[in-house]
């Protein structure tokens, strides 16, 4: 049955309008982003069988234009319109970032590196570059690609936390599969930051490692 035919207390739209869009499932949520269906297949199952076959949201978005189109009933139109959807989001994420409101709220922060490596499939280091009243200067993708002690270089984070005369700054990176747990590897390159930074009196506030919707600190951890 079309989802105009379905009574109107359960259809996703009004539904969202009456209780809010937290109140809608992933399935539901995605419907109104296709806004059709295709033929025996309306919306909300064809969003059920997206998110059934890529696994997760966070596998969905992180999805290349062909394994995108490779579903029955998407297209380009439909993924240049998923992006933007995503991109926009994570623009009103930092702006409120970059309003320097949010730098004291770890939550926030959190948000926003969920935001920035919500699908990216290779691993990516970021500096967050932030003044004595760590507010935010500068967020800076540094390194990509399998990161360890010796593909992220320390003299070029002092050399970008000098250029931008921060105070202190955030360390992030991305597991795009796998546990948010620091690797021997990860713990490593932290000291050798801590160290390389403190030469020049710049301190490392926090260091997250981001898979998926979980996030890791370091402070919170203390092992920083």
């Amino acid at each position: 049955m079309p989802i105009k035919q379905w009574p109107q207390q359960q259809r996703p739209r009004e539904r969202l309008i009456r209780e809010g869009a937290h109140a809608l499932s992933d399935a539901e949520l995605l419907a109104l982003f296709l806004r059709t269906g295709v033929p025996g297949c309306d919306a909300v199952q064809l969003a059920q069988g997206m998110v059934q076959h890529f696994g997760s949201l966070q596998a969905l978005f992180g999805a290349s234009l062909s394994q995108f189109c490779a579903l029955h009933g998407l297209g380009p139109a439909k993924y240049t319109q998923l992006q933007a959807v995503m991109e926009l989001a994570r623009r009103a994420i930092g702006e409120e970032i970059r309003s320097g409101t949010a730098m004291c709220s770890p939550a926030a922060v959190k948000q926003y590196l969920r935001a920035t490596f919500s699908g990216q499939a290779r691993e990516a280091f970021h500096v967050l570059f932030l003044d004595v009243k760590n507010r935010l200067i500068e967020a800076r993708e540094m390194f990509r690609g399998t990161l360890t002690h010796t593909s992220v270089y320390p003299r070029e984070v002092v050399k970008a936390a000098l250029a931008s005369n921060a105070a202190s700054v955030m360390l992030a990176h991305n597991h795009p599969s796998g546990s948010p747990d620091p690797s021997e590897s990860d713990l490593q390159l932290t000291r050798a930051l801590i160290q390389a930074l403190a030469l020049v009196d710049i301190r490392i506030l926090d260091h997250f490692i981001v898979a998926g919707q979980q996030v890791y600190s370091f402070a919170e951890h203390g092992q920083l």
